[in-house]
């Protein structure tokens, strides 16, 4: 697949995913098999505003490319501005408008799938992106605010007209948020009705899975969530797809990757971003961790808290001191958006830890 002059090597991507597509991760599932990832999700605002933080996410590794730098706003002058700015300053290959994210805090700021209400003036936005930056811009969508205004193909045939190189297509409405089921004919009606790239998206999480979203027709499968925790993904999709056998990695064939000399500095990252399991409190607020278990092949974070850990402790079982590798941060080692600290093994017999 190309996006415009951009060749996609194979037909996996790594989805956009807020707090956990830094560099690191993405270099990570770059080199297991990813042909595309993406940036997480960037605020006009923060980019105009010269935060930091926000510029800090748009930092794009020499061996990870290609990456697409995905973009949010809702008012066109803004959005293209910040584009203008990312053309010129970021060494992504592809500037991606996020016009489907289903959060409310994204939403209240008439962007993410807040446009898909206004096709007219979606056009607008793409349009006038397109006509302002060199790079090639790319689409994420999904198929409509709810289910009594699906709108697929009358957005796709809008984004194709004002340019676009590509289209990601989210098989749900905003309404559904992640829930029910991923409308696999809605894509394929998308890839039916335009002749730009398309890639789909939703629920994508075993070779069954990729395979059903292939009959689709599109050119390229997005996995986002089922990569959180085990980035190998890539490696077993893209196995399938060239038709070789493969073999699931151990507990330690993971650590061990983690630790090869190429990879140390991301380990560090990797373990303290990624994970296989989500934890939620009762109002929904992800706990943060500070302490990090590998576990009958599960990465599972614990918090540092007490109270959340008696909290985590009720939750399937995994406070459990069994057999697992228990990793703290003495040392700060700050990566992208990522502040991490140095590792020390605390139960565990590898070697190669203690030399961290």
């Amino acid at each position: 697949m190309k996006i415009r002059d951009i060749e996609i090597k194979s037909k996996l991507v790594l989805a956009p995913l807020a707090g956990y597509t830094n560099m690191v991760y993405r270099k990570i599932c770059h080199d297991l098999g990813a042909g595309l990832t993406y940036t997480e999700m960037i605020s006009d605002k923060g980019l105009l505003y010269e935060n930091d933080k926000t510029w800090n996410l748009c930092a794009i590794d020499k061996d990870e490319h290609p990456v697409s730098l995905q973009l949010f706003g809702g008012e066109i002058e803004e959005v293209v501005k910040a584009a203008i700015m990312i053309d010129k300053r970021s060494d992504c290959d592809i500037i991606d408008l996020n016009m489907g994210c289903p959060v409310k805090k994204v939403l209240k700021s008439g962007s993410g799938s807040y446009l898909l209400k206004d096709v007219s003036y979606l056009e607008k936005m793409v349009k006038s992106v397109v006509d302002n930056v060199s790079k090639p811009v790319t689409v994420k969508i999904r198929i409509g605010w709810d289910h009594s205004s699906i709108n697929h193909i009358e957005i796709a045939k809008a984004v194709q007209r004002a340019g676009a190189s590509a289209i990601c297509v989210h098989g749900r409405t905003k309404s559904d948020f992640y829930g029910g089921k991923v409308n696999l004919q809605a894509i394929k009606e998308v890839k039916e009705n335009v002749s730009i790239p398309v890639i789909g998206n939703g629920d994508v999480k075993t070779v069954e899975d990729l395979d059903e979203m292939l009959k689709t027709g599109v050119d390229a499968v997005m996995i986002g969530r089922a990569s959180l925790g085990n980035p190998w993904i890539f490696e077993e999709f893209l196995a399938h797809l060239e038709n070789r056998e493969y073999v699931k990695k151990t507990d330690e064939e993971k650590i061990r990757f983690l630790l090869d000399a190429k990879n140390i500095f991301e380990a560090k990252i990797f373990l303290a971003i990624t994970k296989i399991r989500l934890f939620f409190n009762k109002k929904n607020k992800m706990l943060f961790p500070k302490a990090i278990y590998i576990e009958n092949g599960e990465i599972v974070y614990i918090t540092r808290f007490e109270k959340q850990k008696r909290k985590l402790s009720r939750v399937k079982g995994i406070w459990d001191h069994g057999t697992f590798y228990e990793l703290e941060f003495p040392s700060l080692i700050k990566a992208g958006n990522v502040i991490c600290q140095k590792d020390l093994l605390v139960n565990g017999t590898i070697e190669e830890f203690e030399a961290l």
